[in-house]
């Protein structure tokens, strides 16, 4: 316990120090939020648009801003006036920064209570003092010490950390059979960012073939005989009692079409300014390739391409030019064709809380690749509940290791001052570093010279291409001078070569999880 909390102890350090670091315009957008919410009654917090950076959380999150501008107020009134657009004093950041410091231990305490009732523990936990072989340990650091958390929320800022330990608290509760508790968490955590929407099917069947229908979890046969309508009625209380807690103030004043189009704002464009290395960066290439390739030999008139083309990475709608425009409606379309396999084995072999979460794993991924408008910051919705798989099989670690280096990778173009390379360089390498050693120390696979632990001497290559991509990207591009003139080549670059890394983790861990079946003991 004294390892753990020194643990805590250094992590939480680690983000004071950061507190002079760049900060992107989500740091704006909070406090934007922060001055919504003091300053403007409840009815005018959807239609405020002041700033651009208006309000478009789900309303438990914009709750969670006015409470936090209660204390605000004490730090500086100025940062909670709707007019002072892109205020940044001292005063503010140090409060907006300590804000998620702060939230953050929920994250901490969530990680405990999954650690503590999730784990079984080994007699080399007996001690639990080893931070390189104690599997309790291990996954603690692989969780508070995430790179991508770090990177995302202490530098960049957000408060991913709160709402993934309300992720996990909820996760956690399912593993202890106290599913009406899950549930409630996960709407609260729909209420707070509704993000988590993509992993939603995965709790719908969950609890409904394994709660809903009585069993013990883990069974085989599916019979109407065993639905319980107490058990429905009581799950759809407790989730319509909170969506109502959160949205009830607006549906009395008929504001329910203003918030979900703030909510779900399709105009936005099919990718992000930094394309998230997905299906669609892939997708986007090939297109652009197809494009050059035709305009060469004529096959293509100029006027043909259509004004928005993709250059400087802003974020805008625009027309592929040889392939086929993508829709919001296709991207819902692939998104439910992506995720329904796993929906689908899910019900047939519900075998426990592990099943579910491979489930939620797969949601996660098929939303990733496929979904409307993806952030490159939604890669954590991936590896963090993927983090809670890797002490139960080898090759769960070894995916998770191929997909925590790529993921925190493709992260970062998202901080791009100089004086952050090497913070964020040094978190991403000690990080990986950390995870590979203590990792291979758990399945007793060493280091050798043409192969980390757990990856075959192919995967190794790819993953050491990294190294040469970075340099190229930092060094290599602005020495040339085309940081100018094709500003856009290294986010290209790394949203490419990182899309092919998380694409073939997906299909891997589908193919992993379709291997899983039913114990004999089940089967009949």
């Amino acid at each position: 316990m004294e390892t753990w909390w020194m643990v805590v102890g250094i992590v939480t350090c680690t983000k004071l120090l950061l507190f002079p670091s760049y900060k992107s315009t989500d740091f704006d957008v909070h406090r934007n939020w922060l001055a919504i919410t003091h300053s403007l009654p409840i009815s005018k917090w959807y239609y405020e648009e002041t700033s651009e950076w208006t309000l478009d959380y789900p309303p438990l999150f914009a709750w969670l801003e006015y409470l936090l501008s209660q204390i605000a107020q004490f730090f500086d009134p100025d940062m909670l006036k709707v007019e002072n657009i892109n205020y940044r004093s001292d005063a503010t950041v140090l409060f907006q920064r300590l804000s998620v410091v702060l939230t953050d231990f929920i994250f901490i305490y969530a990680v405990k209570e999954f650690c503590t009732k999730c784990i079984k523990l080994q007699r080399k936990d007996e001690n639990k003092q080893d931070i390189f072989t104690s599997p309790y340990l291990i996954l603690t650091l692989l969780l508070i010490c995430n790179a991508g958390l770090m990177i995302v929320d202490h530098i960049h800022f957000q408060y991913n950390g709160f709402l993934f330990g309300i992720l996990l608290l909820s996760i956690t509760r399912l593993y202890e059979s106290r599913n009406i508790e899950g549930a409630l968490w996960f709407a609260a955590l729909l209420n707070f960012k509704h993000i988590y929407l993509y992993v939603a099917p995965a709790y719908f069947v969950y609890l409904l073939r394994c709660y809903c229908f009585k069993s013990d979890g883990v069974a085989a046969k599916f019979s109407w005989r065993t639905f319980s309508f107490t058990r429905i009625i009581m799950l759809g209380f407790v989730v319509i009692s909170v969506f109502c807690l959160s949205f009830g103030p607006f549906i009395v004043m008929d504001q329910i079409p203003q918030v979900l189009s703030r909510l779900f704002p399709f105009k936005r464009g099919l990718c992000h300014a930094y394309w998230a290395p997905n299906f669609y960066a892939l997708y986007n290439v090939v297109d652009k390739a197809a494009t050059l390739f035709c305009k060469k030999y004529n096959l293509l008139n100029i006027s043909d391409t259509g004004s928005a083309m993709m250059t400087g990475g802003l974020v805008q709608e625009f027309q592929h030019t040889v392939l086929p425009s993508i829709s919001p409606l296709v991207t819902l379309i692939l998104t439910g064709l992506s995720i329904l396999p796993a929906v689908l084995h899910l019900w047939i072999y519900p075998k426990g809380p592990k099943s579910f979460l491979r489930c939620l794993v797969l949601c996660g991924f098929g939303s990733y690749m496929f979904a409307w408008h993806v952030h490159e910051k939604a890669i954590l919705i991936i590896t963090i509940p993927f983090s809670l798989l890797v002490l139960a099989k080898k090759r769960y670690a070894q995916l998770f290791l191929i997909l925590s280096t790529v993921a925190h990778y493709s992260l970062f173009p998202l901080i791009f001052t100089k004086a952050e390379t090497v913070i964020k360089i040094c978190m991403v390498l000690l990080y990986t570093v950390y995870s590979f050693y203590s990792l291979g120390n758990i399945y007793r696979i060493p280091w050798t010279l043409t192969q980390l632990p757990l990856c075959s001497t192919l995967e190794t290559l790819y993953l050491l291409g990294i190294v040469p991509l970075e340099i190229y990207n930092s060094i290599i591009h602005p020495v040339l001078g085309l940081d100018q003139r094709l500003p856009f080549i290294p986010l290209m670059l790394t949203s490419v070569y990182c899309a092919i890394g998380i694409m073939y983790c997906w299909i891997k861990f589908y193919i992993l999880t379709f291997q899983e079946k039913m114990p004999k003991s089940h089967r009949e």
